[in-house]
Parts: C-alpha cells; structure tokens; sequence
C-alpha cells in the first residue's frame, strides 16, 4: 500500500490530508493530516485499506513531504562504498550519522532552492524507517562499513 501526503486548498486556506494511492487515484483518508498523524494509530493499515474520502488524479498532485513533522531524522551518511570513492574520499571506519531538519523537507515535486553560491546538486537515495516504539541504540556500530 502507497501512502502520501497531499497539499489541499479548501477554499479557506491550504491544509494536507492522509491519502492512499491506487494506480492514479489518491483516496483521503478522513480525520488524519498527514502520514506521520496516521502512522501514530496503530490500526493505520486497516484505517488506509478501509479509507474511501475524497478522491484526487495523482497526475498534477501538490504532494507534500510524506512525513512532514517527524520527531528526528537521523541520516547516515559515506555508507556507499562506490561513491565514497568516485568522491576520492577514504573509506571511513564507520558511516558518519547527521541530523535532517524538518524545515528542510520538501515534496517530491517541489522545487529545490540552491544557495548563490551553489551551481550543482548531488544525487542521494533516501530510505526512510519510520520507527512507533521506543528502541535503544548501542553506544558504538557493531561492524564497518563492507
């Protein structure tokens, strides 16, 4: 199941809403903001089979960042060993761990603001693991980089 979070204009104002993709239909699912607010009930995969909201074309969606508001983004970064080395950088012990801020998230759509000083972008794969429960991290990584 596909989840998104859409940007909707009500008339009133602009908002976003939960919804479910199905091929090139986005269905709302009533009573949740975003993505992130339904992830938080633990019956969000029956909420978003059962969802039958309004309906929008996914074709020209203002999709906002799926999870707009997450509690901490942890990023790791010099974990891929071929472009570690096409950077000409050492291959390091371990990865390096960064924060993200919310305020830096956009849709997948939007557009991106380059500083003045900035006339290229690097190419980066996001994976994203949307953690519910409390868990413990161990203090040092278990194993380098392979």
């Amino acid at each position: 199941m596909r989840l998104l979070t859409l940007r909707i204009s009500d008339g009133t104002g602009t908002g976003t809403v939960a919804v479910r993709q199905d091929g090139d239909i986005l269905t709302e699912i009533d009573g949740f903001s975003d993505v992130g607010v339904l992830l938080q009930d633990p019956a969000w995969a029956t909420i978003a089979e059962a969802a039958n909201g309004a309906t929008h074309a996914y074709d020209g969606a203002d999709l906002a960042a799926v999870v707009p508001s997450p509690g901490k983004i942890i990023c790791v970064g010099h974990n891929y060993r071929n472009h570690i080395k096409e950077m000409g950088r050492e291959i390091p012990e371990y990865p390096t761990l960064f924060a993200k801020y919310q305020e830096s998230l956009i849709g997948p759509n939007d557009d991106l603001a380059l500083p003045q000083e900035s006339d290229t972008v690097d190419w980066e794969a996001e994976l994203a693991v949307v953690i519910g429960k409390k868990g413990a991290a161990s203090a040092k990584p278990t194993r380098p980089i392979t």
